[in-house]
């Protein structure tokens, strides 16, 4: 992230690019800080049921050559540098050109627009990368941040359902695979993916994005639900 910025920015520099070609590129400078986050992460993207991701850690192809997807984090636990974080929400648009593994991430965000101005560039700093721990391999992923703005970031979770609602710009709902047993549903269990080790399998009921010149479908696709438990380099 831009490290000259005013302590309540609302808007991120919209074109942060590296140049992939490049070694070692050095895109956004990481400077690890103290901060964790507890919660639930939920996505659906453009694979077809079961996304390949999780259990090649992501060095499968997505199942249409691409991966489209949003993300939607609930804080409900959390903090960085002594200020609170927990109850907040955030939503993530992400547009992978090929395995997740080989990065070339473009990410837009939209923080929940109640948190302070110093969450609100905490939360930038961690899913940037920039402040180290579980979401610094970010720096290497992400090769472009399309946007960061404060938004009405409406998430539910009832039951075997999850919802995210950002205006216009995101409406999804995703739906739990219901296992042999009915009181759990199907999941990938101690896994080392980045998300965590548990992942419950779901699928798209509704989904629609439309902002960034993205305008995606994702109803019938992959869906993911993941307790999250992330933090800092520094105790």
């Amino acid at each position: 992230m831009a490290k000259n910025r005013r302590a309540d920015a609302d808007r991120l520099p919209i074109s942060q690019r590296i140049d992939q070609r490049m070694p070692n590129p050095k895109r956004r400078q990481s400077s690890p800080t103290e901060w964790a986050i507890k919660g639930e992460l939920f996505l659906n993207c453009s694979c077809t049921v079961f996304c390949p991701c999780v259990v090649s850690l992501g060095a499968h192809p997505p199942t249409e050559g691409h991966c489209h997807a949003w993300m939607a984090i609930a804080i409900d636990e959390g903090h960085f540098e002594g200020e609170d974080l927990a109850g907040l929400n955030i939503g993530l648009l992400v547009d992978i050109p090929g395995r997740m593994g080989e990065g070339n991430w473009k990410v837009a965000a939209y923080v929940d627009e109640r948190a302070s101005g110093k969450a609100y560039n905490g939360i930038l700093q961690i899913f940037s990368g920039a402040a180290g721990g579980t979401t610094g391999l970010f720096t290497m992923l992400v090769s472009e941040i399309i946007g960061a703005e404060r938004a009405p970031v409406e998430i539910v979770r009832e039951g075997n359902r999850r919802s995210i609602m950002i205006g216009r710009k995101i409406q999804g709902e995703i739906e739990m695979l219901a296992g042999k047993d009915p009181e759990h549903p199907v999941m990938v269990s101690n896994s080392k993916y980045w998300m965590g080790p548990d992942i419950i399998a779901a699928t798209g009921l509704k989904s629609r994005v439309r902002d960034y010149g993205r305008v995606w479908d994702f109803g019938g696709k992959s869906a993911e639900i993941c307790p999250i438990d992330w933090k800092g380099p520094k105790p």
